[in-house]
C-alpha cells in the first residue's frame, strides 16, 4: 500500500506567480511528498503525491488558470504491476 496514492501535476497561467511561495503553502497545508513547483511569475508547473488531490486543486484554482491538469491513481498502478 502507497502512503500517497494520488500523483496530482497542473499548470498554473497567471500573474505575479511566486513558486517559493506556492510551494511554502503546499508544504504547510497539504499532507503528501515528492513535491515539485517550477517555472516563473506567469506559468508554474506543480507536481504533488497526495490522499488528497481535490484540496490541492482547489487552492491551485485561486492563483490563476490552470490546466493540463492530471491526476493518477498509482495505488492502481502499483497493483496492475503487481498483479
Amino acid at each position: 500500500m502507497l502512503e500517497y496514492k494520488f500523483d496530482f501535476q497542473l499548470l498554473i497561467e497567471g500573474d505575479g506567480l511566486d513558486e517559493d511561495a506556492v510551494a511554502a503553502y503546499f508544504t504547510e497545508h497539504f499532507d503528501g511528498d515528492s513535491l515539485l513547483v517550477v517555472g516563473d511569475e506567469e506559468l508554474l508547473k506543480v507536481h504533488f503525491h497526495t490522499n488528497e488531490p481535490w484540496d490541492a486543486l482547489a487552492y491551485c484554482a485561486t492563483l490563476g488558470d490552470i490546466y493540463d491538469i492530471a491526476i493518477e491513481n498509482m495505488q492502481r498502478q502499483t497493483d496492475d504491476l503487481e498483479g
